[in-house]
């Protein structure tokens, strides 16, 4: 990649996490799991963009995800040059033009290069090597849009018709014959024989200014929506916000059919490095490298005679065994498990849709909720009490707080901790503990640069997470309604 490029990656993670469940959940999206090797998708995408020829990211996300975002930043040694937060999710367009218009502002000769954080690139250099093949074209007013070489012929995906067969393996970008939704089997088979599609990976490269002025041809009323939010813009802890009327008035739509299906300045640049989308466990499976008996086993599972089959264990201290299986999926986590056949896969979602219509937690949230300040999870719950595992990360802070329903007794596992409780400030380390009545106003704070591990047990008639009354809050989180 030329050291003069000027590309800005801007990063879409946004998502609801239901085809991936129970690993993968609204509260924490698959963008965001460790589903093949030690980093999640949202990291190995951060990472493919730090690049020498790029700039630092722009990232759009959603509130809830606003500090996972920045914790799973750092935990790679990367940092964003800004972190957009959409007040609610409204499909592709929008948030690839809240983008643009941030960059129109902040560097507006700049090219975007717009990456999904769901999927998975193998080959980081041929990728790239890609994008610097297109800048050119780009830069000359081109909007690109990145085609995979399909390899199997898959309903799941959207295609790009070529207008000329050949140039389905082309070193430069290609004339876009059409846009051709997800096909059915026959159609997806029939499309690959001919050679001349490629799936829609919805990774984009265009300037800045082409695309706001194909917004403003095709969909000026997302532009408005979107142009009335930014003015509304806020920075808060290093977020930006956005007027969230404004942003309601935007239809919720995909950068697709709003813009690159419309456009008449369109390119594709093939690509044949290495992509995957890990749309369900059955590519999972197949993408984390089955062994000699097609099993594919976590390092806490086991496979005795199975075959075709992937046995996974997230939940530490719980090894799951397969015996006499073939061609089944075993998920586990801390607080749901899902067992079905390979074949399955794609029905993933019907299962989180039951869930939720029976109002089952798991549906949603996950046995770990994670905190800007650190994260919790219940390890035992029963009538009047719940105990939890608390971690704070160093530098960080609980709100100061109170509960009307309940007491809390702390004890400390590793760290030190600054506690308050009413007008008592005083430090505990290791083996020390601390008695919260209910109603009394408390806090605990890491002034150290390493963790602090907790036991929380709680006691009373009501120990929902809504129970709380913040009166200060490094966070600028306002109390639940």
């Amino acid at each position: 990649m030329p050291q003069n490029a000027l590309i800005t990656p801007v990063i879409l993670c946004g998502g609801s996490g239901t085809r991936l469940w129970p690993s993968s959940r609204q509260s924490v999206p698959k963008q965001f799991v460790q589903l093949i090797g030690d980093k999640s998708l949202f990291q190995s995408a951060v990472q493919l963009a730090a690049d020498p020829g790029f700039a630092p990211p722009v990232i759009v996300t959603g509130d809830a995800f606003r500090f996972m975002v920045q914790e799973q930043l750092a935990a790679v040694g990367q940092q964003a040059s800004a972190i957009l937060i959409e007040p609610e999710a409204r499909n592709t367009a929008p948030a690839v033009l809240l983008a643009a218009l941030h960059l129109a502002q902040t560097a507006p000769d700049a090219l975007m290069l717009v990456l999904p954080s769901d999927q998975l690139i193998r080959d980081p250099a041929s990728f790239c090597a890609a994008v610097a093949a297109a800048q050119g074209h780009a830069k000359a007013g081109a909007m690109i849009s990145f085609g995979i070489e399909p390899t199997r012929p898959d309903t799941g995906f959207g295609y790009l018709e070529l207008s000329d067969p050949a140039a389905r393996n082309a070193a430069q970008p290609q004339p876009l014959r059409r846009f051709v939704e997800k096909p059915d089997a026959a159609a997806a088979e029939a499309m690959l024989a001919t050679c001349r599609y490629l799936w829609n990976a919805g990774i984009f490269l265009f300037s800045v200014a082409a695309i706001i002025q194909a917004f403003r041809t095709h969909a000026p009323d997302i532009l408005a929506a979107v142009s009335a939010a930014r003015a509304g813009a806020q920075d808060d802890l290093g977020f930006t916000r956005f007027d969230r009327s404004a942003w309601a008035r935007s239809p919720g739509i995909s950068v697709d059919y709003a813009i690159m299906e419309k456009a008449a300045n369109l390119a594709v640049m093939p690509y044949a490095g290495g992509w995957v989308d890990l749309g369900d466990w059955s590519r999972v499976w197949l993408e984390s490298g089955p062994d000699s008996a097609g099993n594919v086993c976590t390092a806490g599972a086991t496979a005795i005679d199975c075959a075709g089959s992937l046995l996974r264990s997230e939940a530490r201290g719980l090894h799951v065994v397969g015996l006499g299986l073939d061609n089944m999926l075993v998920i586990a986590t801390a607080d749901a498990v899902l067992v079905a056949p390979r074949s399955a896969s794609g029905r993933v979602g019907e299962v989180v849709a039951r869930l939720r219509r029976d109002d089952v937690p798991q549906a949603t949230a996950s046995a770990r909720e994670l905190r800007p300040w650190g994260w919790f999870e219940s390890i035992a719950c029963g009538d009047r009490f719940q105990v939890k595992r608390i971690l704070v990360k160093p530098g960080a802070s609980m709100s100061l707080q109170s509960h009307q329903h309940r007491a809390e007794h702390w004890v400390i596992v590793a760290g030190t901790a600054t506690v308050t409780v009413e007008e008592t400030v005083r430090e505990l380390e290791e083996n020390q503990s601390v008695y919260i009545p209910a109603g009394a106003k408390h806090r605990l704070e890491n002034k150290r640069e390493t963790p602090i591990l907790l036991v929380e047990v709680q006691t009373g008639a009501y120990l929902g997470e809504d129970d709380i009354v913040r009166y200060n809050d490094q966070y600028g989180r306002p109390t639940p309604e």
